[in-house]
Parts: C-alpha cells; structure tokens; sequence
C-alpha cells in the first residue's frame, strides 16, 4: 500500500478583512464540535450579533499580526509540510505529505484529493494538537469520516489521537525553552498557556486539561523545575460559561503581587503561532502584567518549523508506519 501524511491544523481567515474573517468564524463557529448548543439558539445568536460584531475587530487583531507573506498560521504551517517532507525524503521514505485546515482553505477534502492524485491508498491523519479535545482532534475525524461517505474505495486509515506526552514532543519543547533562556536569560516563572475548552467538555470526558497538566509536569521535570517555578492556566475563553481554571489573564494580573516580576510564557499546545499566540498572549497579556507590576515578558515561540519539531513529526509517522 502506498502511505500518504494529511497534516492538519485549525485554519486561518484568507485575508485579514472583515469579509475573510466572517467567513471562517461562521464556518468554525457552526462546527457542532465547537459549540455544541442547540442550532435554533445558536445560529441566530452568531448571525445576529457574534458575526456581525466581532469580525470587523477580529480582522484588526488579525492585520496587527499579519506577516508579508500571509497569515502566521499559514505560513508556518507550509513551512512545516515542506519540512518535514524533504526529511522523510532523506531518510528514503517515499510517503507524501499533504496540509488541510479544518475550517478554511486549502481544506481537508483537497488534501485527499492531492494524496489520492499521487495513488495513496493509506493515509496517516496527523492532526496538529499535541493534546486531544473534542473541540480540535474528534472535530478531525468528523471531518475525515464525512469526506470517507463519498468514496467507493475507503483507504486505510491510521490517526494520531493524541502527543502530549511523546518523548520527541517534550524534548522539543525543552529544547526550545533552553535556548529562549540561554539568549535571554531566565524569568522568575516559566507560564505554560493552553487554548482552554469548557469545564462542561472535561465533565462529559474531554481528557484535554489532563493531557495539558501531563504535558506541563513532563517538560518542568525534563528542565528540572521545581514546583514553584512554572505554572499551568488557559487562555481564549469565549461565553459566560465556566472553562478550565487558572485563567491566563486573571493569573498575569495576581502574579506581581506574588513577587514574579520576571515572567516567560510558552504555549505547548499550539504547533503553529497564530492570533492566540502572537496578538493575545504576546502583546494582550504581556499589557496585563506590566500594568499589574510586572518588570520583563517574554514570549517563547511555537515550535513552528524548527528543526527539533520537525523530528519529532518524522517519528510520529515513522511509528504510525509500521
């Protein structure tokens, strides 16, 4: 059987306008996996007011952001399909690789369509969350399994659940911590920021805050951190409802007042940087704890492209293979 990889990621507005970006918050918000309220209260809500609202000020976020050669989410995420084809191709390993976004373009169907054009009758769905939620990953498969509905001829299927605690993913992450403190020197805490889902999603079984706390414990002992020196929270909560605690914002407000007046921040849940990372958690929450007293923010990027992250892909395919 010929193996093909179908990378995917969240996708990304084609524009940073207010048309590009109503278009694809319509197409995630709609996602039943996103917002599992019931259609005849939700849809009038979103076309009503969130849509009509927040795109023109989600667009200006966007265009705070945007790189010359398009959206960050975009770029990168080329970056990384290129990447870690040519390193497949070096190891000998004919398997090609293909890039679908579940909301957006290119989609998920003309990925396969890319793949099955090259004879792939075996594909490896890797889905760019190392954590699992029903939000993200299963929102994947849906995609995947609605798309399988049309073919005669199903090929065979292998899908990455989950990473958060694969070796090659920790040590990257390590990898790229060290490097940001042997340049810049160390902050007082090391903060690790998640996308954060609703308590709701964790109660019915969503094991993605577990998966995140499990990811954090493995990278603070990979760094040989002491408990008071890093830190778990969630970011990007939407609604009134009650998401995973601590929140981001609300600890970069408290933490001066505990004494942290150095403070990094790394993202492991987001393979790719994009609006939550640059525009949020770059520049929102790096306000937020300056105004609370806070002296030095730093960033630490995404894994992005580097070439530890690419390893680390190369594995997860190479496992997925056998």
């Amino acid at each position: 059987m010929k193996t093909g990889v179908l990378l995917v990621n969240l996708g990304t507005p084609s524009a940073p306008t207010s048309a590009a970006v109503k278009a694809f918050l319509s197409q995630f918000l709609h996602d039943y996996r996103v917002v599992d309220l019931p259609r005849s209260l939700w849809c009038p809500l979103l076309h009503g007011i969130i849509l009509p609202f927040r795109s023109p000020k989600v667009a200006k976020l966007y265009q705070s952001i945007w790189w010359p050669e398009g959206s960050p989410l975009m770029v990168v995420s080329r970056r990384q399909q290129a990447a870690l084809q040519k390193a497949l191709q070096d190891e000998g390993i004919d398997v090609p690789v293909a890039l679908g976004m579940s909301y957006g373009e290119p989609s998920i169907a003309s990925a396969w369509q890319q793949l099955k054009e090259q004879g792939v009758d075996r594909v490896i769905v890797l889905p760019l969350y190392p954590q699992y939620s029903v939000s993200t990953t299963a929102s994947v498969f849906d995609s995947w399994a609605r798309l399988m509905k049309k073919e005669r001829l199903v090929p065979a299927l292998r899908f990455v659940h989950n990473y958060h605690d694969f070796s090659g993913y920790i040590g990257a992450l390590a990898d790229s911590v060290r490097a940001h403190w042997q340049e810049h020197g160390r902050g007082d805490l090391l903060l690790l920021s998640y996308h954060g889902i609703p308590k709701r999603f964790e109660n019915q079984g969503d094991p993605y805050g577990q998966q995140c706390h499990r990811t954090s414990e493995l990278l603070a002992e990979e760094l040989g951190l002491e408990p008071h020196q890093w830190r778990t929270t969630f970011q990007s909560r939407f609604g009134r409802e009650e998401w995973l605690k601590p929140y981001t914002d609300e600890t970069m407000k408290a933490l001066p007042k505990e004494g942290v007046k150095k403070l990094d921040v790394i993202c492991p849940a987001f393979s790719a940087d994009c609006l939550e990372t640059l525009e949020e958690i770059a520049e929102q929450n790096q306000e937020l704890f300056i105004k609370a007293g806070g002296e030095q923010y730093r960033y630490i990027p995404a894994l992005n492209d580097n070439p530890a992250h690419i390893r680390m892909l190369v594995d997860l395919v190479c496992r997925e293979l056998v």
